[in-house]
């Protein structure tokens, strides 16, 4: 059409295992109590694929620490590195209540958070995540909750968190794109991941349209969601 503005190029660098490198390497370094739970974690074999990056916990922390938070909840323990980032931001007195339905690995969780000072500002609970949140009394008002567990739940720990969350109180979903398949579950040759890729495609669905969220996706890792309570 005659006299149309022509769209501006989208900027975009494909991150490569390479530019990923370079980008850890202009992050702040993990120290090194960070770095002995990642490589012990990733000496787990695949079950270490769960794990958050050390860029992505470094940025828990930030957030942590630009919201002043007094109360995290965490959503999926795992080996307690995001639980451990969050820890590291915290007011004074602030706490990090994580969650998971096993305790396999709480051990050594519960030993880095020791060498990091921190053990007595996590308080981890055993069981399963939907049954933790709905538990956690009426008016908490969470500064953050995280969730990084079971993807079949998303929509259901959306529900849950949402109230849990104080006014300006953010709400951080990880692997949201869940290795690009939510593009297209069908490409999945999983049956378990596409029914995940399904979920997550309704769970970021219903994130980008609550009205009660402001609501950003960002390409870092496997896809990092952080919506801000309005």
């Amino acid at each position: 059409m005659s006299g149309a503005v022509p769209s501006p190029a989208v900027k975009h660098v494909p991150v490569s295992e390479a530019m990923r490198a370079y980008l850890a390497r202009s992050c702040t370094p993990p120290d090194a109590v960070l770095t002995s739970l990642i490589e012990k974690t990733a000496a787990l074999g695949d079950q270490g694929g769960m794990m958050v990056p050390a860029e992505q916990a470094a940025l828990l922390t930030l957030l942590a620490r630009t919201v002043g938070a007094r109360t995290v909840v965490d959503v999926g323990t795992f080996t307690g590195l995001s639980a451990l980032a969050f820890a590291r931001g915290l007011a004074a007195g602030g706490t990090v209540i994580t969650c998971d339905v096993s305790d396999e690995h709480a051990d050594l969780a519960r030993e880095h958070w020791e060498l990091a000072g921190v053990a007595d500002r996590i308080d981890f609970r055993l069981g399963a995540a939907g049954r933790t949140l709905a538990a956690l009394p009426d008016g908490l008002a969470a500064d953050i909750v995280f969730v990084d567990a079971d993807k079949m739940n998303y929509l259901n720990y959306h529900a849950l968190a949402v109230p849990l969350l104080r006014p300006g109180g953010l709400l951080i979903a990880d692997n949201v794109l869940l290795d690009g398949y939510v593009m297209d579950p069908d490409l999945a040759g999983d049956t378990l991941m596409r029914s995940c890729a399904r979920k997550l495609r309704e769970f970021n669905a219903a994130l980008a349209s609550d009205d009660r969220l402001d609501t950003v996706m960002l390409p870092i890792a496997d896809g990092l969601t952080i919506a801000r309570k309005r």
